[in-house]
């Protein structure tokens, strides 16, 4: 047999073969942290982060620690991914029209999540920012006429009250 030169190992099997604990050392590495700060994050001894970085050097085929790192760090953004990004629900509950290319206006499907807003403040049902210029306008002038006719009413009501104490 002739001399046998090692083959590196493709990209999906050092990934694998790094363990949990190599790639918590190869994190904080990323933030060029020392293997002391290593040590004292992760509650372990210098010498085992300084063993598990050379484990994980020998898996990714680094010659040193920022050669690990950099290989690391591709590796990871290739297969550290989150496959599914987390669903973001707007704050609002509303209306929501169905997307379906068959349907009409008219019969398009309307979804409303009832529990959701009957939870919300009142003031935030009727003063939405989805209102056009009309409905606001309408909204404030309701408004004011409440505003008059509840400073009559506390105006009637002080007179009313003056009379029966000075009568």
């Amino acid at each position: 047999m002739g001399d046998s030169v090692s083959q590196p190992l493709p990209d999906e099997a050092r990934w694998a073969r790094l363990t949990d604990r190599q790639r918590a050392c190869l994190d904080l590495l990323l933030e060029r942290q020392t293997s002391k700060q290593i040590a004292r994050q992760l509650d372990i001894s210098k010498p085992t982060v300084d063993q598990r970085l050379t484990a994980a050097r020998g898996i990714l085929g680094a010659a040193n620690r920022d050669e690990a790192a950099m290989i690391y760090l591709r590796l990871k953004q290739t297969y550290d991914r989150v496959i599914y990004d987390p669903v973001q629900v707007p704050s609002m509950a509303g209306d929501m029209r169905s997307g379906m290319s068959d349907a009409t206006s008219a019969d398009a499907m309307v979804l409303k999540d009832s529990a959701a807003a009957s939870a919300e403040a009142p003031s935030r049902m009727i003063w939405r920012h989805d209102h056009d210029l009309k409905t606001r306008m309408l909204i404030m002038a309701v408004l004011l006429i409440v505003a008059v006719i509840l400073i009559l009413a506390g105006l009637g009501i002080a007179e009313a009250l003056t009379r029966l104490v000075s009568g």
